[in-house]
Order: structure tokens, then sequence, then C-alpha cells
């Protein structure tokens, strides 16, 4: 089952925002996120909010595109009568669920409408998702010739045991091809994978990182595999069908990941991201880590807004009724206090490689830095800089390294 949406406020019909949402806009950027929530299977471990066609209820897909299209012009009016001041897009990302299994007509008429409604910035990037048996080499071209920049593949493994635990259904050997495909097409080229799966060993996990950098992707992301409650993994792991996955073996995955990719020019961004340089960098993750705003369209999509959190209700069925009454698709949103503010900015910023200015942390997070130092979880030159940079070690103590700094 997907995962429960937060219990906070109900949110308006007509979206409204308060009058303080728009104050210093202008310093912030803004980027849009398209869900589509489609999947031909539901794997085992994810708890994203995606609907196969059996789950759908008379939603459709083929309407899909147009009631995309609907919600961004809803968004211009929600933001234009609320006084937040309207920016180009710096980034799009069409997310899921698995985007291509739209038409590619359907992706291209859904950033047209996102570049008629607030224009994107000269170095926009634009990002979808895909599995590697969604795409071929026309619809990538289609893509890049209608102003997408990069994809971002989902491998998770090339190990075929462990992407059938995954429930994954394309071949390894697929990826390769898809990744010559984009780079045919002009696109850069992100590769996402999962480590921790039960039944994978630590030369499995090599394996695949090795086959992943045989591509020479920009961009890779390395994700320890997390058993969500409700999902089918976690039912298989109660009942004893597959073992839990080990904690200490995911941090020795995690190092050789960092190992094998700094070896090859690689740098680490943010904790489960590495990228061949700065160019390369996801600058749509990095908004939602420096806390930027961004409006996010479709069903289950959360957008942030000067402080200003919702999200749509989460059925596709729900969604398309709320659109075709011009109403608010928000289920519900909340408004971040300072402590909360506070608490995210510490969590998130602490993550990524730009760091964190110790000159704004309060008191007690100050007072914190010199144990982390000789606990070698932050970076001793970076910190003498004043700025918190996690060391390999704090990477993968990074909670630990928020909560010292936060309540010491």
């Amino acid at each position: 089952m997907p995962s429960a949406l937060p219990i906070a406020d109900p949110a308006p019909l007509d979206g409204a925002l308060p009058g303080f949402a728009g104050d210093g806009a202008d310093e912030r950027t803004f980027s849009v996120y398209l869900h589509v929530p489609f999947c031909r299977v539901r794997c085992g471990y994810c708890d994203f909010n995606t609907y196969t066609a059996t789950e759908l209820r008379g939603a459709r897909q083929d309407d899909y595109a147009a009631q995309a299209v609907r919600e961004v012009g809803f968004a211009r009016e929600v933001l234009d009568r609320s006084g937040v001041p309207q920016r180009e897009a710096s980034t799009v990302f069409f997310g899921g669920g698995t985007p291509t299994l739209l038409p590619a007509d359907d992706l291209v008429r859904m950033l047209a409408s996102v570049r008629d409604t607030w224009g994107l910035a000269d170095d926009v990037e634009v990002t979808t998702e895909a599995n590697p048996d969604s795409v071929d080499a026309d619809y990538l071209a289609r893509l890049a010739d209608a102003g997408f920049t990069r994809v971002s593949f989902g491998m998770q493994s090339a190990v075929p045991h462990v992407l059938a635990t995954l429930e994954r259904t394309h071949d390894p050997e697929r990826v390769p091809l898809v990744v010559e495909w984009a780079r045919a097409a002009g696109l850069q080229v992100s590769l996402d994978l999962i480590y921790g799966t039960p039944g994978e060993s630590i030369g499995d996990w090599r394996t695949s990182l090795e086959s992943a950098l045989a591509s020479e992707p920009d961009h890779l992301s390395a994700y320890a595999l997390i058993v969500e409650p409700g999902t089918k993994l976690a039912r298989q792991i109660r009942s004893g069908e597959v073992v839990s996955p080990d904690d200490d073996l995911q941090a020795d995955m995690y190092e050789l990941a960092d190992e094998l990719l700094a070896a090859r020019g690689y740098e680490w961004y943010e904790v489960s991201n590495w990228a061949t340089d700065t160019a390369h960098r996801s600058r749509h993750n990095l908004a939602y880590w420096q806390g930027q705003d961004w409006w996010g369209v479709g069903p289950g999509a959360h957008s942030h807004v000067g402080g200003i959190r919702w999200w749509n209700v989460k059925h596709p069925a729900a969604y398309a009724g709320r659109i075709s009454e011009g109403s608010s698709p928000a289920a519900g949103r909340e408004t971040l206090d300072a402590d909360t503010r506070e608490v995210e900015r510490v969590l998130l910023l602490t993550r990524i490689r730009d760091g964190l200015a110790i000159r704004d942390l309060r008191d007690t997070g100050r007072r914190a830095v010199a144990g982390l130092i000789a606990d070698e979880l932050v970076d001793a030159k970076a910190a003498l800089s004043g700025t918190i940079v996690l060391t390999r070690r704090g990477r993968l103590l990074a909670d630990a390294v928020v909560r010292r700094l936060l309540d010491d």
C-alpha cells in the first residue's frame, strides 16, 4: 500500500496561500515537479504513490496530461492571487511511478505548459525518470528535441537475482543500450542504484557498481534499501520468506560505493548522490535540500512555497475529480514554524557537500562541533573554514550528527 499522507490542516478549495508566502521569493528559486503515478507492476519494496492498471478505479492514463496541464494553469492563478512573485522555472522534474509509460508527446505537452506558464530559465534542468525497458532511441530523441536535458534511469542492480527480489522487470543488459541512446540524443544521464537488498552480497554490489561505472553516467545515486511498513517486502520479511537487510552490510556497501566512485572521479555532493562535476549535480534535488520553492503537480505531489507545505489527494481518480471541478487538488497543508524550519534546515544542509555554516547554528549546535570533529564525523579543515561538512563516517551516521547539532 502507498504510504500515508501527513496529518495537518485542510487545504482551502481555492488553494490560496497566506500573504507571507511571497516574502523573500525573489531570493529563492522556483521549480516544478510533475508526478506521473502509473507503473506496469508494483515493485515489492516500493511505497511511492503509484498505481497499476487494475488500481485506477476509472482514472485513465490517456487523460492524465490534460489534467496536469490544468493544474499548472491553476498553480499560476493561485500564486498570482496570493501575491507570490512569478519566477521562471529553474528546474523541472518528471517523477513517478514511471513517467515514460506515457507517450513522449504527453510529457512534451506537460513541459510546454510549464514553459508557457512561467517560462524556463536559460540554463533550465529538465529531468525525467525512466525504466530501462520503458524507452527507446526515438522516445529519448523526442524528449531531447522538446527541451529535456537529463534522464534518470532506474537501474537498481546489474545482478539478476537482486532485480528479481526487487521485482524489477528490465534485463540488466539493456542499461548500457539506453544510456547510449540517451547520450546520442544529447541528454545527461543519471543511474539510480539500490543496495542492501535481501540476498545481495558485497560481491553482487560491486558487480552493480562496476557495471554502472562502465556506462560512464554523469551522475549516480545509491540508496540503501529501506523496508517500508505495508509493502510486500515488509510482509515477506515478517513471514520469514526473505531476510531483513543488514545494517552493517549496508554500511560496508556504502563505503565500497564511495571508494569506487571517488577512484573514478565522482564527487559526493549529497549523502546518496555523486556527480562527475558540479555541472552534473541534480539541481532539482538541491532545490529541495536547500529549501527553495516548488510546485508539485499530480496525485500525492508535495509543494513548498515560502514556508507553506501542502500535498495533493493521492488517488488519480480523486485527483481527476478535483481538477475537473476547478478546485484545488490539495488534501492538506501545514505552515512550518520557526523551530520546524530550523530542524529541517540543519537536517538537509548537513547532508550536502556544500555544508552548513557554523555561524548559522544555534549556540547548542556550535558547542557540539568540537566533539563531532573529535569523533571524526565532521571534516576538521572545513570546520576551520566555518562549515559543517560530513566525513565518510559522518555520512553513515548523518542522523546522529543532526541530533547532536540540535540537542547538545
